[in-house]
């Protein structure tokens, strides 16, 4: 990846935790929230693969943690496990399929969200279960709602790599 797509990626990530925290976070539909700032790791992390989810998930948790004045660490954990995994997906199967982030989003949804519930509940801390149980159909509803337009939009930018760019071949050394 060249520092033009790094930049590319740092810039989104900020705009969409900066978006997160302080608009979506105050938007409740049916006891759901969207999660912006998931549904753009989750496209950034099929088109540029499991290292640069991983590593954009613990730097967009890590300032999502410092603007809410969280836990430091909980959020930064769950997301960069979700954007290494979503990442694996993405490389290992047909990213250019129309279903991927769909599927990922709805997948990573679900584990996000049991992610801090479990996080939260080892480290003996108040841990909603019902709560987040009842929000989650409308919060798979909701994110998938964002995920065309947030998927086109890192798409454009994010132009995915050519078969040409990847190797085909292993080369070995000495």
């Amino acid at each position: 990846m060249n520092v033009v797509d790094s930049v590319k990626v740092v810039v989104l990530l900020f705009v969409a935790t900066i978006m997160q925290v302080s608009i979506f976070a105050q938007v409740h539909v049916l006891g759901g929230m969207p999660d912006v700032l998931l549904v753009m790791l989750v496209a950034v992390a099929l088109l540029r693969g499991a290292v640069v989810g991983a590593v954009g998930g613990f730097f967009a948790g890590l300032l999502v943690d410092t603007a809410t004045l969280g836990q430091l660490g909980l959020t930064s954990l769950v997301l960069t496990i979700a954007g290494y995994w979503i990442g694996r997906y993405g490389e290992t199967t047909g990213r250019d399929r129309f279903h991927a982030p769909f599927l990922s989003v709805a997948v990573v949804t679900i584990l996000y969200s049991v992610g801090l519930l479990l996080v939260h509940f080892v480290l003996g801390e108040r841990a909603p279960a019902g709560a987040m149980f009842r929000g989650l159909l409308p919060a798979i509803a909701l994110n998938l709602i964002f995920t065309a337009p947030v998927y086109a939009l890192v798409r454009r930018l994010l132009r995915p790599f050519d078969r040409s760019d990847l190797a085909t071949e292993v080369q070995l050394l000495g």
